[in-house]
């Protein structure tokens, strides 16, 4: 029993070691020329070596596998990257686009005047508590700019000046109590006078002294008619939202709202120049039926 253990491991290592080498040896033999013993070792190491050769082929794979995900994992990562730089990109050329189709706009209105006018950006938005924009600061850049001159944005009339301090001036708006402009109905050549309301909740205007005979329905534009010295002729100032026709009276009730989106407004123009015309008081202009 000593003898047994004593020589069982040298008899193992032995054996491992005759086996792989009887086995390489059948193996770079000629076919012909193996005896019983190598074909017997063959056709006993066969399924051993078919077994070796599919788990090296499968652990191979799934090395491969394994790089090839490591390889995909940083490419998402680079991708991801590019994505999204692509997309502040895309997200600051937006932001350009709109800021030049502004400038454009605005460029675009400056040249269709037929009166000189200083651009001015606006630096202050004041809101009530309904959110509703109340007043405008604005910095004219030290132009020639003063009280009660014409304020006029892309989408008409935004109001005139109130007060001046240095290269800053504030806005009053067409909605609030107080302004006042004579207007026209392109469609039907109707007169009346705008009115700024003050409601802190919406902007609203009323249109006074349009005559009962007049043609005025909701939806209709009403443009600045050029009398009274201050806006240009032809600058949009509220569409008509509601008319009420009374049954006695010389006038009908117009209510509008401003064309000017005052919340959006990030530049204007103030009008410095001398309007055209003669520009007679409203008040001149027979208001009797």
């Amino acid at each position: 029993m000593s003898f047994y253990r004593r020589y069982r491991d040298i008899f193992l290592v032995i054996l491992l070691l005759a086996v792989p080498f009887f086995f390489l040896r059948a193996s770079i033999r000629n076919p012909e020329d193996l005896n019983v013993i190598d074909r017997t070792l063959m056709r006993v190491m066969a399924p051993v070596q078919f077994l070796a050769a599919a788990s090296a082929r499968r652990l191979s794979q799934w090395f491969s596998d394994y790089v090839y995900l490591v390889d995909v994992r940083r490419d998402n990562n680079r991708l991801s990257r590019e994505v999204q730089r692509l997309r502040h990109d895309v997200r600051q050329l937006a932001q350009v686009e709109a800021e030049n189709e502004r400038l454009r706009g605005l460029l675009g209105l400056k040249e269709s005047l037929a009166v000189e006018t200083v651009s001015a950006a606006i630096t202050t938005k004041t809101p009530t508590e309904f959110f509703r924009v109340a007043q405008l600061a604005i910095d004219h850049g030290g132009a020639r700019v003063l009280q009660n001159m014409p304020v006029i944005g892309p989408g008409g009339a935004v109001g005139l000046i109130r007060t001046v301090s240095g290269d800053s001036a504030t806005v009053q708006l067409v909605a609030d109590a107080g302004f006042g402009v004579d207007v026209v109905v392109p469609r039907t050549r109707a007169r009346g006078f705008v009115r700024g309301i003050g409601d802190e909740s919406k902007y609203t205007v009323k249109v006074e002294y349009v005559r009962r005979a007049d043609e005025v329905e909701v939806g209709d534009l009403l443009v600045t008619s050029g009398v009274g010295c201050r806006f240009p002729e032809g600058i949009a100032v509220a569409k008509v939202t509601e008319v009420v026709k009374r049954d006695f009276g010389s006038y009908q009730a117009v209510i509008a709202e401003p064309t000017v989106d005052f919340s959006r407004l990030d530049s204007v123009l103030v009008v410095v120049g001398q309007v055209p015309g003669d520009c007679p008081r409203l008040e001149s202009v027979g208001r009797n039926p």
